[in-house]
């Protein structure tokens, strides 16, 4: 990776990302010394212009970020770390430094279930009932959607949301654990349904 620090008087702009919710964290700048340091640790650490030295994020409150992965951008002087936070980001003790809350959306929660769904296929646990479905094979697996599919059906003629949502709920996950047990994913349905679109 090639980064050019050449432009900024040897700081480059360093966009931090959370690996999980995609949520923007904070902004901060890095110098070849910080960019090696990162590197050097797989944690987040920045030149500090105020202070005009190097400073790693959480040295004194101890909320690192965790490096999961580095890109640079098309001009080699911007980078995008996607990290994991181990508390709050911001100075002043919020999620991010926009004051936004670092909770993972819908389709980032969706994304994040199938991981945990993949686990259990490949990595069984006998006290987790996932794994227990997969044991039991396919036609169990199956089974179980149609099985929940009625369910949800039956709940959507009545008037109790409350019961209505489990049973969507429920249904969604053995859809997932479904598609884990065909090796496919839902971007890979979502992929048919984007190209349905007329």
């Amino acid at each position: 990776m090639t980064i050019d620090f050449t432009k900024g008087n040897g700081l480059v702009p360093a966009i931090i990302q959370d690996s999980t919710t995609q949520k923007v964290l904070m902004l901060g700048y890095m110098n070849e010394e910080a960019w090696t340091k990162t590197q050097a640790d797989q944690r987040v650490t920045f030149f500090s212009r105020s202070k005009n030295r190097l400073w790693t994020k959480g040295e004194e409150s101890g909320h690192y970020l965790q490096v999961v992965s580095v890109q640079v951008d098309c001009d080699n002087d911007t980078l995008l770390i996607k990290a994991q936070p181990t508390g709050s980001v911001c100075h002043t003790g919020a999620d991010t430094c926009w004051a936004e809350e670092n909770k993972a959306d819908a389709l980032s929660f969706l994304h994040e279930l199938e991981n945990t769904i993949a686990d259990r296929k490949n990595k069984p646990d006998e006290n987790s009932y996932t794994s227990q479905l997969f044991a039991r094979g396919i036609n169990k697996i199956a089974q179980k959607v149609g099985e929940e599919a009625v369910e949800l059906v039956i709940e959507a003629k009545d008037n109790n949301r409350d019961l209505f949502m489990n049973e969507a709920a429920d249904l969604l996950f053995h859809y997932l654990l479904l598609l884990s047990a065909k090796d496919t994913n839902l971007s890979q349905v979502v992929k048919v349904l984007e190209g349905r679109k007329k």
